[in-house]
C-alpha cells in the first residue's frame, strides 16, 4: 500500500523529506523512477511483448490386438442349439477385455442352423468403448485363401463401433456350414479363427523439447554380484548339509521375516549361523539367488536337469518357501509358472499347494483342470490326489462342483495340456524324488 501511495504522489514523493521519513520508520524506499511501473519512463522505455505462440495436437489411433482360437472337435458342437455358442479365453487389447463367440448352429432362429455366426464381445465393465474387428478363418490347407471379414483400412460410414458392456459385434451369417464342412477350413475336426482388435484412443500431445534416453536399472546385478563374490558375509545358513554364505542387510531389506530375525528386537547380536529345517538345499540356493538377483535362477544350471516335471516340482518348492519369507513377488511367480505348466501328474499337489497357501488364482486353474471329463479319472488315480484328500478333504466339495459345471456345458474349449510330465509312470502315477 505504501508503494502505491508513493507512486500516485508523482514527482514529489522523491524528495529528501519522503527519503527521510521513510528511513525514520525502517521503511527504505528505493527511488520511485526505477521502481515504479507506471512511472512516465519506465513506460518509454519498455517495449510492446510480441505474442506467445503455442501448439498442441490431437491424436486418435488404434490399439490393436489379436488372439488366436483354435476350436477341438467341431461335429462335436454341432447340435447345442441356436443362439448358444463357445467362447474363447478373455484377451486384453486397449486395457478392456475382449472374447471370441462361435455359434455352431448359428445365432439367428430364423436362419434355422443353416449358417456358423462369429462374434467378438466386450468382456469388461464400465464405459463405452469404441473399435474396429477383423474377423478371419484360417484356410488350413496352406492356399493363404483365408476368410477375412474387416473394419480395417476402409471407409465406414458412422466411423467405429462402440461396444457397450458385454456387447458383441460380428455376422450371423459368417459362413453356410454344409460349405464349411467340405471346405479347407475344417481340418482334423478343427477350425483356426483369428481376431484383430483396434480399440479407439485419444490423446493430446504438445511440442516435445527434449530426448533423454535412460538406462534402465541395473541395481539388482550390483546387488546380484554380491552373492556371487561372496565377499564380505556376515551370517552362515546351513541347509540340508550344504552351507550358504549371505549379507544380512540385503537379506533384511527383501524379507521381513529375516528382517524381524537378524535385527528384530530378539535377535542374537553373536549370531554367525542358521540351521534352516524342512528345506532342500537347491531350493533354498533358488530363494537366496531371488533375493539378490530380483529373478529366477536357471533351473537346469540349478539342478541340472532339464525337464518340465522338475521345473514344476522346484516352482512348487519355492512357492512354499517364498510363502515362509513373505516374498511375494517370488510367490506371484512360482504361481504363474505353475498355472502354465499344470498336468496329469502334478496338478493334485499343486491344487493342495495352493489351498494351503492362498493362491486363490492357481487353485481355479488346478479345479478347471482336474474337473475336464478327460482329465478327472487320470488325476483320482494318482499319488498326489490320496494326498489331497487327506490334507485338504474340503476341496473336494469345491472339485465337485467344478465338475457339475463342465457338465451342463458339453462343449467346451480345451485350455490345457492333459500330458503326463516326465516323473509318472505309465499310469500317470506322479513319483517325488528329491529336488
Amino acid at each position: 500500500m505504501g508503494a502505491g501511495r508513493a507512486c500516485r504522489g508523482g514527482p514529489s514523493s522523491s524528495s529528501p523529506a519522503a527519503a527521510a521519513a521513510a528511513a525514520a520508520v525502517g521503511r527504505p524506499f528505493p527511488p520511485i523512477a526505477a521502481s515504479c511501473p507506471f512511472s512516465s519512463s519506465s513506460a518509454a522505455a519498455a517495449a510492446p511483448a510480441a505474442p506467445s505462440e503455442t501448439a498442441s495436437t490431437s491424436v486418435t489411433k488404434t490399439v490393436n490386438g489379436s488372439h488366436h482360437f483354435k476350436i477341438a472337435g467341431y461335429p462335436l458342437a454341432k447340435g447345442i442349439g441356436v443362439g448358444k455358442y463357445i467362447a474363447s479365453e478373455c484377451f486384453t487389447v486397449g486395457g478392456y477385455d475382449w472374447a471370441i463367440y462361435f455359434y455352431p448352429d448359428g445365432k439367428s432362429p430364423e436362419d434355422g442352423a443353416a449358417y456358423v455366426s462369429l462374434f467378438i464381445a466386450l468382456a469388461s465393465e464400465g464405459t463405452d468403448v469404441r473399435a474396429l474387428f477383423e474377423l478371419t478363418l484360417v484356410d488350413q490347407s496352406g492356399k493363404g485363401q483365408d476368410k477375412v471379414h474387416t473394419h480395417f483400412g476402409r471407409s465406414l460410414e458412422g466411423g467405429p463401433y462402440t461396444l457397450k458392456y458385454r456387447g458383441s459385434m460380428g455376422y450371423k451369417r459368417f459362413f453356410k456350414r454344409s460349405a464349411l464342412e467340405t471346405s479347407d477350413y475344417l481340418k482334423d475336426d478343427c477350425l483356426l479363427v483369428n481376431c484383430t482388435v483396434g480399440v479407439v484412443q485419444s490423446h493430446t500431445e504438445g511440442p516435445k523439447i527434449y530426448t533423454i534416453p535412460v538406462p534402465p536399472s541395473n541395481m539388482s546385478q550390483h546387488i546380484g554380484q554380491l552373492l556371487t563374490d561372496g565377499k564380505r558375509t556376515d551370517i552362515t545358513f546351513e541347509v540340508d548339509g550344504e552351507v550358504f554364505p549371505a549379507h544380512k542387510v540385503v537379506l533384511a531389506a527383501r524379507s521381513p521375516v529375516f528382517r524381524a530375525q537378524l535385527f528384530g528386537p530378539m535377535k542374537d547380536k553373536n549370531m554367525k549361523r542358521i540351521t534352516i529345517e524342512d528345506m532342500e538345499a537347491s531350493v533354498f540356493k533358488a530363494l537366496l539367488h531371488f533375493m539378490y538377483w530380483d529373478e529366477l535362477p536357471d533351473i537346469e544350471e540349478l539342478t541340472g536337469l532339464n525337464t518340465t516335471w522338475v521345473s514344476t516340482l522346484m516352482a512348487q518348492h519355492l512357492l512354499a518357501a517364498a510363502d515362509r519369507y513373505a516374498l511375494e513377488r517370488l510367490k506371484l511367480l512360482c504361481e504363474l509358472k505353475l498355472c502354465e505348466d499344470v498336468a496329469i501328474n502334478t496338478v493334485a499337489n499343486t491344487l493342495a499347494l495352493a489351498e494351503q497357501h492362498h493362491c486363490y488364482q492357481l487353485k481355479t486353474v488346478c479345479l478347471r483342470f482336474v474337473a475336464l471329463p478327460e482329465n478327472l479319472k487320470a488325476v483320482m488315480q494318482t499319488d498326489g490326489f490320496d494326498y489331497l484328500q487327506q490334507s485338504c478333504p474340503s476341496l473336494l466339495t469345491e472339485l465337485l462342483e467344478y465338475v457339475a459345471k463342465v457338465g451342463e456345458h458339453s462343449v467346451s474349449p480345451c485350455l490345457y495340456s492333459n500330458e503326463v510330465l516326465d516323473g509318472g509312470d505309465a499310469n500317470g502315477r506322479r513319483v517325488k524324488p528329491r529336488i
